[in-house]
């Protein structure tokens, strides 16, 4: 079945996931967080990208982003993804492909999941129990967005910015967002959605997604016609035609 094309809105957050090939590390030592950080600070500034959340984990990579461009993001990873792994091949002497295929992504609903997903990726190192709460792992955005850190790299979102005054209201907001636990229910949809291509939000932001991008944005329907769905949709696509 042909690959959908990515969602991309300019404007509209996204969330990337990308992943070491075959599950395997991408961060060998405390250097490598910190020339990836770097070279996604520079690349993010030249496209002007804005990186609202991050975390990187020793087998993957998890960023909230905004682009003004439709491909500012797409090219973000290119020439970040390029980079790091002429850095890690020279460090370490190795040769071949660090990561596992394109970059994955999905828009993401400001209204609805744009703060749920910052804390979905500032959680990330609680949820594999290598810490105990976020402020203690040194490579996320936390530090940043909750705490007394200064990471440059960080452009606050609109919505972030709304939850304060000033910037210690803000903060004090934010640290209140993670006294509750996301939902199995939520981390399933936010996993779906980004490792499919789907939108992330109610059903009137997929609907607009997909009005606007002219494709659909969720999974089919489990039962019924899913090729009389697409006709009523208006949204029979090249992929769709593999079907019949």
């Amino acid at each position: 079945m042909a690959r959908l094309p990515r969602l991309s809105i300019v404007g509209c957050p996204q969330h990337i996931i990308q992943l070491g090939n075959n599950r395997q590390a991408c961060f060998f030592a405390e250097q490598d967080y910190t020339v990836y950080l770097d070279k996604l600070k520079d690349s993010a500034a030249k496209h002007n990208v804005s990186i609202h959340a991050f975390v990187l984990m020793t087998n993957h990579v998890h960023l909230l982003m905004t682009a003004p461009s439709i491909d500012g993001i797409s090219q973000v990873m290119q020439n970040l993804g390029r980079y790091y792994v002429r850095y890690v091949n020279q460090t370490y002497q190795r040769t071949g492909t660090l990561w596992e295929g394109r970059f994955k992504s999905t828009l993401v609903d400001t209204e609805s999941y744009l703060l749920t997903l910052y804390r979905y990726i500032e959680l990330n190192p609680v949820r594999a129990r290598m810490v105990e709460h976020p402020a203690a792992y040194p490579w996320s955005s936390y530090q940043g967005n909750a705490g007394d850190r200064n990471i440059t790299l960080l452009t606050p979102h609109p919505v972030y910015l709304a939850l304060g005054n000033t910037k210690v209201e803000r903060k004090s907001a934010y640290q209140s967002l993670f006294l509750s636990h996301l939902s199995d229910n939520t981390i399933q949809a936010i996993r779906d959605a980004t490792n499919k291509a789907w939108a992330l939000g109610d059903e009137s932001f997929i609907e607009q997604v997909a009005n606007t991008l002219s494709r659909r944005a969720k999974p089919l329907p489990q039962s019924g016609d899913r090729k009389q769905h697409y006709r009523d949709t208006g949204m029979l696509t090249i992929e769709d035609n593999i079907l019949e």
